[in-house]
């Protein structure tokens, strides 16, 4: 079974003294895709880096499968996020089946070819002459090669077209319903995702306003068949009510 996500009264303070996160608390079972929303400066990117063991968690607020995700440096979490985004080899003169296989490629070759054939990934691009959206697609096989059991994403499909999004979500919505894994994607390009989520969690200036399976929004949803209006929508709505913008 893949690990379950479970956040605990968890308090952060940036070095300034700024708080990050205060009283998050939410669980997340085993095998969920959960959504990630709220407005700039919510806290979304420190819950995740926090998550994956990036940053220091306060003792016992934080358990990934029952472990300290920090302290016990866990094997198959895979955070993907701004830092990676910025690596520089993926600027260079490099073709991408050298790129692959520097980041074991070879070593999962049927993974690497759905991935390539998923993304539309051209194995003749040089990556350094390629558009950002090219490029960001070569990364996100690149990220993807090596099986996880926890996927934590965070706004990196802001380059991809819409077809290659599409296709990159449908991937990650078959990994969570053939092998043991668990996903949480923030974003806040809500396109098309009203069947893509399991749970979700709005987030709004450091604290979860909601948190909970989609079934549990599904009933708080005003006016839903009315308008026709799906639960993401109205969700992504609501941030952008409390948060004025969305980043």
């Amino acid at each position: 079974m893949s690990p379950s996500i479970n956040v605990q009264n968890l308090n952060y303070k940036f070095q300034d003294g700024s708080d990050g996160l205060k009283g998050v608390g939410l669980s997340l079972p085993s095998g969920s895709r959960t959504l990630l929303i709220g407005a700039n400066g919510a806290g979304k990117t420190t819950l995740l880096r926090l998550l994956s063991g990036k940053k220091l968690a306060p003792t016992n607020t934080i358990a990934i499968g029952g472990k300290d995700p920090f302290k016990d440096s866990l094997e198959g979490v895979t955070y993907l996020g701004v830092e990676w985004v910025l690596n520089s080899i993926v600027r260079t003169d490099i073709d991408v089946p050298t790129l692959l296989a520097s980041v074991g490629g070879n070593a999962y070759p049927e993974r690497r070819d759905e991935l390539i054939d998923i993304l539309d990934i051209d194995l003749n691009w040089r990556m350094h002459a390629v558009s950002d959206g090219e490029r960001r697609r070569v990364q996100l096989a690149m990220g993807l090669l090596r099986p996880w059991q926890i996927l934590l994403l965070d706004e990196i499909t802001v380059d991809l077209d819409l077809l290659s999004r599409y296709n990159f979500l449908s991937f990650l919505k078959r990994e969570t319903e053939t092998r043991e894994c668990t996903i949480v994607y923030a974003t806040h390009i809500l396109d098309n995702l009203a069947s893509w989520p399991t749970h979700l969690v709005h987030m709004h200036l450091g604290q979860v306003k909601q948190w909970g399976p989609m079934e549990s929004f599904n009933e708080t949803v005003p006016n839903r068949s009315a308008e026709n209006r799906s639960t993401v929508s109205w969700a992504a709505e609501s941030s952008f009510r409390a948060g004025k913008d969305v980043p």
